[in-house]
């Protein structure tokens, strides 16, 4: 009889620690997010050393998040990606610095300063070419991005 119970009790555990690990995961993302303050950021002046090291297998990108909310993400951005897209989040980017080629869907197109891109989730995007110094962006994902969200493109 108890072998019963516990084999029963096995895929009730199983249950249990997918729920908690679920709550668990949501408590993070709630704890992390940092309360809104009033402030004034110049994101013309940050430079790389200010936005912070390069992401691994991610080309030249740096970011540095500068809200988090659970509605979504505002990031400032410098460098270039390789192609990808986003399952989950819409994209908006408004260029800061840089000119260049930027891919959106399935051409190229010339970006310069002060171009906003709208990228709708599933959207293959990337920064591409730039012709004068690397591109530098405002972020906003709407939802906030989820891990395993970005789906490289070849």
């Amino acid at each position: 009889m108890r072998r019963y119970i516990y084999l029963a009790a096995l895929p009730a555990t199983f249950v249990a620690g997918m729920f908690a690990s679920h709550l668990g995961t949501l408590a993070r993302a709630q704890a992390s997010d940092v309360p809104l303050t009033a402030q004034i950021i110049d994101l013309a002046a940050l430079t790389d050393a200010d936005v912070g090291p390069q992401i691994p297998n991610m080309g030249t990108l740096r970011s540095k998040g500068l809200v988090v909310t659970p509605s979504g993400t505002v990031a400032v951005q410098t460098g270039n990606v390789p192609k990808h897209t986003h399952r989950g989040s819409d994209e908006i980017q408004y260029v800061i610095s840089g000119s260049g080629t930027f891919w959106l869907g399935n051409e190229q197109r010339q970006i310069h300063a002060g171009d906003l891109i709208i990228i709708p989730k599933g959207t293959v995007h990337a920064g591409s070419e730039p012709t004068s110094g690397e591109f530098k962006v405002l972020s906003i994902k709407l939802p906030p991005q989820a891990p395993g969200d970005m789906q490289m493109v070849p």
